[in-house]
């Protein structure tokens, strides 16, 4: 099936263009777009406002991606939901519906696996299997919230994959989720997570969205940061931290940098003092993630001694800190674990 046929990822001028070959009305685009956006329509059949010739006719020459789940585990801890997504050909993905005091927040995944190859992530170990269409994205948050039965108030693009390594199709979704006759999400209330692709923090600069940037940090020095993150020795540390301060003077919006805390690899009081040098002076905040256990890496998160002493040397400092709460630990909330136990 052609990616430039499937309607979900059409924005309401292509949708327009689309319907015009058609001889439809250029209502019936707007009816479209709703139907895909705000109801999250599966199919032409739960279309009701469309006349039955006009369905068909549209099911002849487009497709609308589907998005189901597969698996779904409710965390007995916290009621945090990680679902396993099925694709249309097959390939699967991950999302994790989070519940905190100011609504739901759903991660989601932007590749099918992913080619970074991060030391601690158990997406990669499988390598990429392939991009995922804005479409794709959009049905996690609709699947999500299908079954839940709740809105979904902020979403993170920190699932599997590398958003900026699916630039042109992350944009896409960012704009369709964020349209107001659509999903209407600001964009305020949107993270996209990297591992430090460089060119493309430079390229989202120039974009002037509103959203979170997240850089995975995970390091204070190209030694260990290497070592984790393949990345690094592309881009590494100096150069990151230069696009860093670029992004955040064109956009006005403070970088947060992920920082997951594994014990004896970067959670020494040295690596604090040096994360805290690294980071002065940008507009920044760090969130503190105690590492998840991967048991194919042999990684081992950090105690609960480790991570206040590190938050105290990063507060004295000067540098913003906090400690992100540990949610799923029962249902391999972690990314990539679910896909790959299922695999």
């Amino acid at each position: 099936m052609k990616q430039e046929n499937e309607l979900r990822s059409m924005m309401p001028d292509e949708l327009a263009l689309a319907l015009s070959g058609l001889d439809m009305p250029a209502f019936r685009s707007r009816q479209l777009f709703s139907w895909l956006q705000q109801k999250g329509a599966a199919s032409f059949g739960e279309m009701t406002n469309l006349s039955k010739p006009d369905r068909a006719r549209l099911a002849e020459r487009f497709w609308i991606a589907p998005c189901e789940i597969e698996r779904k585990l409710v965390s007995k801890i916290d009621g945090t939901v990680k679902y396993l997504f099925r694709l249309h050909d097959g390939e699967t993905v991950e999302g994790v519906a989070m519940r905190y005091e100011y609504g739901v927040t759903l991660c989601i995944s932007a590749q099918a696996g992913c080619r970074m190859a991060c030391a601690f992530c158990a997406s990669g170990l499988s390598g990429l299997a392939r991009n995922l269409i804005p479409a794709e994205m959009l049905g996690q948050i609709l699947a999500a919230r299908r079954d839940l039965n709740v809105t979904i108030s902020h979403i993170v693009l920190m699932g599997m994959g590398e958003p900026l390594d699916n630039y042109t199709n992350v944009l896409r979704f960012l704009r369709l989720a964020s349209h107001p006759g659509g999903l209407n999400i600001s964009q305020r209330k949107i993270s996209l997570s990297t591992c430090g692709l460089v060119p493309k923090i430079d390229q989202l600069a120039g974009e002037r969205l509103g959203l979170t940037l997240s850089v995975s940090l995970h390091a204070p020095n190209d030694e260990i940061r290497s070592a984790l993150m393949p990345v690094n020795k592309r881009w590494p540390l100096k150069e990151l931290m230069q696009a860093c301060g670029r992004y955040a003077r064109a956009t006005g919006r403070r970088i947060s940098f992920e920082y997951a805390l594994f014990r004896g690899i970067n959670d020494s009081p040295a690596c604090a003092e040096e994360l805290a040098a690294l980071l002065k002076g940008m507009l920044c905040h760090v969130n503190l993630i105690p590492g998840s256990e991967v048991p194919e890496l042999g990684a081992k998160g950090s105690g609960r001694v480790a991570v206040r002493g590190f938050v105290e040397i990063l507060e004295a400092g000067g540098i913003p800190v906090t400690v992100r709460r540990g949610l799923g630990r029962d249902i391999s909330a972690a990314c990539g674990q679910l896909r790959r136990a299922n695999q």
